[in-house]
């Protein structure tokens, strides 16, 4: 991930419960790295367990995705950076029409 990818992708990335004070300990590695690791599964398709050394283990990066997903967290993630995008193009933040085409 570029740095300009991660400036913008961070500042709508979950907020870890840790800070709020809800218990739990810090995490123990950075969120840009398990970032990193959930695309490159996306991105070549492989098994979780196929991710290289470089990443944090799969386990780590699998249950934190799992957590993020059953939270809701990755569609709300989604859905703010595409009303990002869709408002630097300027047009409206929320689309007003579905096309669905087979």
């Amino acid at each position: 991930m570029t740095d300009a990818e991660w400036q913008s992708i961070e500042p709508v990335m979950p907020w870890p419960a840790w800070l709020h004070g809800n218990g739990g300990r810090p995490e123990k590695y950075c969120r840009r790295l398990i970032v990193d690791a959930i695309r490159y599964v996306v991105d070549n398709g492989c098994k979780w367990r196929n991710l290289p050394a470089d990443f944090p283990p799969w386990r780590t990066v699998h249950a934190i995705f799992t957590r993020w997903r059953q939270d809701g967290d990755l569609y709300a993630l989604h859905n703010d950076l595409r009303e990002h995008v869709r408002l630097a193009e300027g047009r409206q933040a929320e689309p007003s029409a579905g096309i669905i085409d087979s």
